[in-house]
């Protein structure tokens, strides 16, 4: 059993509730709680501990930090939390998630991985207030960057360069996920069927998969963090690089932009190959596990749509 905290920035692209749903799913795993970050992170709060509650889970969510410490301004699709009626009624925590990551950490040290899939400004946050957490920390698992010959700068690192640098740089044991590896793994028809009919989780996600597609005019998505997420739970369905170190491009039209170098001496690993169909089975069967394990812990939460 590994202890994780996610922290995510859930709402725009459908591939964070993914990838929540997936943790859910996981029997190996434990959740221990979720911080949101970037932009309304309170909406993403409440977003997140809907989709718990779909599940039938108490989970504790934390909002976290709202400005990104590059000051680039917040890219922000509109649709976020739409299909989702009284998310208001969503109890949140009243703490700050950079302060709450110090705490976690600091009553277990070495206990507890994190899982980073969207900017690393929460985590940069943490650092700043403690400079002994990132010692702390298990493993950093990240989805951001790509390391392959044609890759420009990735969502998550360009909206927060700065951050991305400082927590890729403070020697936490690393693993990265790049979008030359996520971008292999596809969700399309008929395993949205499948996670559409996972109860009232599944409804809920497919609805919102279902958003995601029409806002790019698309009938497939990138599941690009449930993909990040994986490598820890069913770490023989990818390949790994040796040790090293990555570099961010700091402002400027390449800001975000991530360099590998390898090192015996570096802390961070990045994800080199992967089984694209296996993967996207797995992610699929965790999120139907998620849907169909417990039921909803609110009467009539199922139905509840905008």
């Amino acid at each position: 059993m590994r202890s994780i905290i996610l922290d995510t920035d859930i709402g725009s692209d459908v591939d964070d509730a993914m990838a929540l749903a997936q943790l859910m799913g996981s029997p190996e795993l434990e959740l221990v709680e979720v911080h949101t970050v970037y932009g309304d992170t309170r909406l993403r709060a409440q977003l997140a501990r809907r989709y718990a509650a779909l599940a039938g889970r108490d989970v504790d969510v934390v909002p976290g930090v709202v400005e990104p410490i590059s000051g680039r301004e917040v890219w922000w699709a509109g649709h976020e939390g739409t299909l989702h009626a009284g998310l208001d009624a969503e109890t949140i925590s009243a703490d700050s998630a950079p302060e709450r990551l110090v705490a976690r950490l600091r009553a277990r040290p070495g206990e507890l991985d994190v899982a980073a899939i969207g900017p690393l400004t929460n985590l940069a946050a943490a650092f700043a207030l403690e400079p002994e957490a990132p010692g702390w920390i298990r493993h950093l698992w990240v989805m951001g960057g790509g390391f392959g010959a044609e890759e420009g700068a990735e969502h998550n690192f360009k909206s927060d360069d700065v951050a991305a640098q400082a927590v890729l740089n403070a020697g936490v044991p690393t693993t990265i996920t790049g979008l030359e590896i996520t971008r292999q793994v596809t969700i399309e028809a008929a395993r949205l069927e499948r996670i559409r009919a996972a109860g009232p989780l599944g409804a809920a996600l497919g609805a919102d998969i279902e958003q995601w597609w029409a806002f790019w005019n698309e009938t497939w998505n990138v599941p690009h963090d449930p993909v990040a997420l994986l490598a820890l739970s069913r770490p023989e369905l990818f390949t790994f690089s040796e040790a090293g170190r990555v570099t961010i491009a700091l402002g400027g039209e390449d800001a975000g932009r991530s360099t590998f170098t390898p090192d015996p001496e570096g802390s961070v690993r990045i994800v080199t190959g992967v089984d694209g169909e296996q993967v996207a089975e797995e992610i699929t069967s965790r999120i139907v596990t998620a849907g169909t394990a417990y039921p909803a812990r609110h009467e009539g939460i199922d139905g509840d749509r905008a």
